[in-house]
């Protein structure tokens, strides 16, 4: 006799939380985390500071780590990023774990675990807003010292809305910059950057939708360079190269501003930090938005773009790093020129 199925039990993030909460998955893959709203350290550093949390967001939960901006995860995408696995296999871990029956089987990805609690906690809805101040201070020759080697000025600086400050607010909360810190206006929203901390490194207020350098294209069209960061931006934006950076190296852009962005460049290129997690993710927008993938030489050891101007090691100077950047976009124009004409060719 053949049984009957269920026909919503199949593998899907909607059938998932019909079964278990985004709480419940948050308690079990993410150790150091109790209550929603509640700060915890993140399992992902190394360091001990409490600045990561979970608060309620959009109808489920969001995880935020204020030391690392890019770490921004549903409770999916954060199985996802700790077993380094894509979105589907996250999906196959949470069905054999939880013993869903959604039709996954145990292909080693599962290790012997603890048996999951399910809380049935309900979780009140609701948006908190960060809100970010600022006290801007005058350049130094410190900050000069800082910037220089990445072949960013004091006029890019300003013309991508980057200011020294002294201080900043977090919600009423004042913090002291201990060392040079910055912050990078995005439209309202603010980035806080202090690059000599190991801890507090970074601040945020910012969402996906908000995109570092957007407001430099106008007017421009040609080639368009996707990167990690807006340092990685100014960079190439000073040896004349336009480009932009989302908010986050670890999600997947939204199809929508992927295809304004197309709408006005013909050619778009990646090149994303060489390190495990920015390859990885590279390898997923370039398959499923068709772009080309730029590449800095593992030899050179430099894991960004701006990492590698200013890397001293290579044995020559800053011209010739800068020429080998401005060639690999090159590279990168002709193949995509190649398979231009190849499409064009087999549609005639």
């Amino acid at each position: 006799m053949i049984e009957s199925r269920d026909s919503e039990a199949y593998l899907h993030t909607d059938v998932i939380l019909k079964r278990i909460s985004p709480y419940d998955i948050f308690r079990y893959y993410c150790p150091t985390f109790k209550e929603v709203g509640q700060r915890f350290c993140s399992e992902f550093r190394e360091d001990t500071s409490n600045d990561s949390v979970i608060i309620a967001w959009n109808g489920g939960l969001l995880y935020k780590d204020f030391g690392q901006p890019e770490h921004a995860f549903n409770c999916f995408t954060y199985v996802s990023y700790k077993h380094g696995c894509n979105f589907h296999e996250s999906l196959q871990i949470i069905d054999v774990d939880f013993k869903l029956g959604l039709g996954s089987r145990d292909h080693g990805i599962n290790p012997v675990r603890p048996k999951p609690i399910l809380y049935n906690k309900v979780i009140e809805q609701h948006k908190k807003v960060t809100i970010i101040k600022k006290k801007k201070r005058a350049w130094n020759m410190y900050d000069q010292m800082f910037w220089t080697p990445f072949n960013i000025t004091k006029e890019i600086l300003n013309a991508f809305l980057v200011e020294p400050i002294s201080h900043y607010w977090i919600n009423e909360n004042r913090f002291v910059c201990k060392s040079i810190t910055y912050a990078y206006r995005i439209g309202l929203k603010y980035k806080i950057y202090a690059p000599k901390e190991k801890e507090r490194k970074w601040f945020s207020n910012t969402n996906v939708t908000q995109i570092q350098g957007l407001h430099m294209l106008k007017g421009l069209n040609g080639t368009l360079v996707i990167t990690s960061s807006l340092k990685d931006v100014m960079t190439l934006y000073s040896i004349g190269i336009p480009a932009i950076a989302f908010q986050s190296e670890t999600t997947m852009p939204d199809e929508n501003i992927i295809e304004s962005l197309k709408s006005h460049f013909n050619c778009i290129i990646l090149f994303y930090d060489m390190d495990l997690a920015g390859q990885k993710m590279a390898e997923r927008i370039c398959g499923t938005f068709g772009f080309l993938n730029a590449e800095l030489d593992p030899n050179w050891t430099s894991k960004d773009i701006s990492d590698f101007i200013a890397n001293e090691r290579v044995q020559r100077g800053k011209e010739w790093r800068i020429e080998q950047i401005k060639q690999i976009i090159i590279n990168v124009q002709k193949s995509e020129k190649k398979i231009q004409e190849k499409t064009g060719q087999q549609k005639s």
